[in-house]
């Protein structure tokens, strides 16, 4: 079984991202990138799966400019065979990387597509629904736990009322959640094999897919500083000042 998994390059969760002083974007300028967590859950389930005996291999396809290479390789690193790059310049929308996805998806033919169920920097959480659409095939949202029987999966998902057991015909679509698994730490001798395993470079023309956004970035700003709480005596305090000063109530 071919599993195609998508990877996002994007910044560190632990760095405090700042907007540009004219508000144009954020400010990435020497800052720190790496996988979307999500994506790094995606490629280790993915791992494991090719180490059950399940996949027999493992594609890690990224979109972006030459920089997501970087992000490219750690996912070789981590267990991927190969990688492939879909060039593209700019802040491409969800919809246009699912078009791209989608072509990558008919160029390779995989049984199962995997991803992280959002990346932290735009958080929409729409690329893998949007995949599954325009394929054609099932998908399994917010996934905790993945089980295999003949030619389906069954996918354990998080919702609001608790835990919800989907069964699929492969091939599928599943959006990783954060409780799938716990990543491994890439070793410094897989890094280096990873800097030989084929990474392939395409681009939208290749894939015939136009990725022209319809949605424009006015403004990036911080969000408003909080006020410090308060701590009150009694209740009918509280319900005053939820009254007369936040006016909640």
């Amino acid at each position: 079984m071919k599993v195609l998994v998508a990877v996002k390059r994007v910044v560190d969760y632990n760095v405090k991202v700042r907007p540009k002083s004219d508000g144009s974007g954020a400010d990435l300028a020497n800052v720190k990138m790496a996988i979307n967590p999500f994506c790094e859950i995606a490629v280790e389930e993915a791992v494991r799966l090719k180490e059950k005996g399940v996949a027999t291999e493992v594609i890690a396809v990224s979109v972006g400019d030459k920089s997501c290479q970087e992000q490219i390789r750690t996912a070789l690193a981590l267990g991927a065979d190969r990688g492939i790059q879909v060039e593209a310049e700019g802040d491409l929308q969800p919809l246009a990387i699912a078009k791209l996805l989608k072509a990558v998806y008919d160029k390779e033919q995989p049984q199962l597509v995997i991803l992280g169920k959002q990346s932290i920097d735009g958080d929409n959480n729409q690329t893998g629904q949007m995949l599954a659409a325009l394929a054609g095939i099932g998908q399994g949202a917010f996934a905790s736990e993945l089980e295999f029987e003949g030619d389906s999966i069954k996918v354990t998902r998080e919702v609001d009322t608790g835990l919800q057991t989907l069964e699929i015909k492969l091939p599928a679509v599943v959006t990783a959640d954060l409780r799938l698994n716990e990543p491994r730490y890439a070793s410094l001798p897989n890094i280096m094999k990873a800097k030989k395993k084929p990474l392939d470079v395409l681009n939208p023309a290749d894939l015939g897919v136009e990725t022209a956004s319809k949605v424009k970035l006015v403004k990036v700003a911080p969000p408003a500083e909080r006020q410090a709480g308060i701590i009150v005596e009694t209740v009918e305090a509280l319900v005053d000042k939820l009254k007369n000063e936040a006016k909640v109530i």
